[in-house]
């Protein structure tokens, strides 16, 4: 049996040591149907509602450099205001969805992350981030 499209996950199965929101929430380009002079903003293909990104940093030490969460809406998500003395932002994402695809420049498998909303991060959580059984670091060595 073959997994079709995304697959749903727990936040705390990718995000085991939680995750930064660095910067803002900016609308994500439809490539096919904008030009040069005329954005155009994608829409997601299940649901039809506006795509929007976030730059996000993962909290795992052996994590490199940052990458994007997709966000869908029917408008612009609001991340949630940094804690007084932090740069980045600690967040959650709800309806966590992954979407295996192989990167065409290097062969390898990658993934993208999409959400359907970014939330502020439970940092009264006894330990961290709830995970299942603590896949969170199988689930990214897939990666």
């Amino acid at each position: 049996m073959a997994v079709k499209g995304p697959f749903k996950v727990a936040f705390g199965d990718v995000f085991p040591f939680g995750a930064f929101v660095k910067g803002g929430v900016e609308a994500v380009r439809d490539f096919d149907r904008s030009s040069v002079e005329n954005f155009v903003q994608a829409r997601d293909k299940d649901s039809g509602e506006l795509v929007w990104a976030v730059e996000v940093l993962d909290a795992d030490p052996e994590s490199k450099g940052t990458f994007k969460v997709k966000l869908t809406g029917p408008v612009q998500p609001v991340v949630p205001a940094a804690p007084a003395g932090f740069p980045f932002v600690p967040v959650e994402f709800e309806g966590l969805a992954v979407t295996p695809y192989v990167n065409s420049g290097t062969g390898r498998l990658a993934y993208s992350l999409k959400a359907s909303a970014v939330l502020p991060a439970n940092l009264n959580k006894g330990g961290g981030r709830t995970t299942s059984k603590d896949n969170g670091a199988a689930a990214k060595d897939a990666a």
